[in-house]
């Protein structure tokens, strides 16, 4: 069937419904692959280093009910947005993809039909919320406590092997849990470093490294937080997702970084923040956050995109680099979801020069 005809008999978000409701296998995947307007990407898109890939999260499919982000958990159209945007793979959030616990291959049955990866998922879904302590307090975090540790440790392992594995994710993004008030202690730290290690060395075995994410309000924020469970965990078993503006809102220099732990840089999360956070001695605080996003759009000129994609290129980078930003909020001017995308394609196109196709006029 001819491109206009397609065009002309069904709308694209028609289309792939009927796609993978057909088979959501070979047979999608070979419908929706014969249509360049679909924003199959190339093989390459960087113009210099041909092994890096560009993904995106679902963190920017959602909504703000009572001020808090709801990620939406439609993944069909998730997956359809990132397809035709031109991007080359998603990464889902934990909650976006308990409806596939249990049938993994569904989830990437579906990201096939569309002609992009499952690049891994961020963090551990759970078919339940873990329960409170007795008395309604906040459970210790078991990352760096050891109550509740082994059970982390057993539930993480088992998704790896269980979902991960099976889709064939060779990586996996993971947040670390709450920041301890004050911050985390040394011991806090080495049991940290000693959870990772542990995980790690169990998941490799499937072919999946465990790559932890910094995160500002977690226990590792600061550089110093950093460094000191880098040098804590065992490379054969522990990687590094960087993200680009938790480090620089964790006071930290993503250049700097990325450039000295690159061997063990998994992933690279994009997203930008404001260049007042540069070199902070202070976190901004999730108080801040709530009343204004620091994230931000590619471009504010919190972080240097244009020294880190050097770093990248010059090194060889063979991996991922995912746009990972939360939905727009109500009122804060960036528009829809799809103008989001569209704006950050743009700054990757003409600044960055990765060859992106031209961002669809129509959502």
């Amino acid at each position: 069937m001819s491109e206009k005809k397609i065009e002309h008999l069904l709308n694209r978000r028609e289309f792939v419904s009927s796609a993978l409701a057909l088979s959501g296998t070979a047979v999608a995947a070979s419908m929706l692959g014969a249509s360049s307007a679909w924003g199959a990407a190339p093989k390459s898109l960087d113009p210099i280093d041909p092994d890096i890939r560009f993904g995106i999260t679902g963190a920017l499919w959602g909504d703000w009910p009572n001020g808090n982000l709801r990620m939406s958990t439609d993944m069909q159209q998730i997956i359809l947005d990132t397809a035709r945007f031109g991007l080359q793979g998603i990464e889902p959030y934990s909650g976006q993809v308990v409806q596939f616990l249990g049938k993994p291959l569904a989830l990437k049955q579906m990201c096939d039909a569309a002609g992009i990866t499952l690049i891994d998922v961020g963090d551990l879904p759970r078919a339940r919320p873990s329960s409170a302590p007795a008395g309604g307090g906040r459970a210790p975090n078991p990352w760096i406590n050891a109550e509740g540790n082994t059970e982390l440790i057993a539930d993480m392992v088992n998704f790896a092997r269980d979902f991960l594995a099976p889709c064939g994710c060779d990586h996996w993004k993971t947040n670390m849990g709450s920041r301890p008030e004050g911050g985390p202690s040394d011991d806090q730290l080495k049991t940290l470093a000693n959870t990772l290690n542990e995980i790690g060395r169990q998941t490799i075995a499937f072919g999946v490294r465990l790559a932890p994410h910094p995160h500002v309000w977690g226990p590792m924020e600061r550089e110093h937080e950093i460094r000191r469970v880098m040098a804590l965990t065992d490379p054969k078993y522990v990687w590094l997702t960087a993200d680009t503006a938790h480090l620089t809102l964790g006071g930290g220099d993503a250049v700097q970084i990325i450039s000295d732990y690159y061997p063990r840089v998994a992933e690279v999360h994009m997203k930008d923040t404001y260049p007042n956070y540069r070199g902070n001695t202070s976190t901004p605080t999730p108080d801040q956050h709530r009343k204004a996003s620091l994230y931000h759009n590619l471009g504010a000129g919190g972080v240097d995109f244009p020294a880190i994609f050097k770093v990248l290129r010059d090194r060889k980078f063979k991996g991922w680099v995912v746009y990972d930003l939360d939905a727009p909020r109500p009122g804060d001017g960036t528009g829809s979801i799809q103008d989001n995308l569209a704006v950050n394609i743009n700054y990757l196109r003409n600044v960055l020069h990765v060859k992106f196709p031209s961002p669809p006029q129509h959502a």
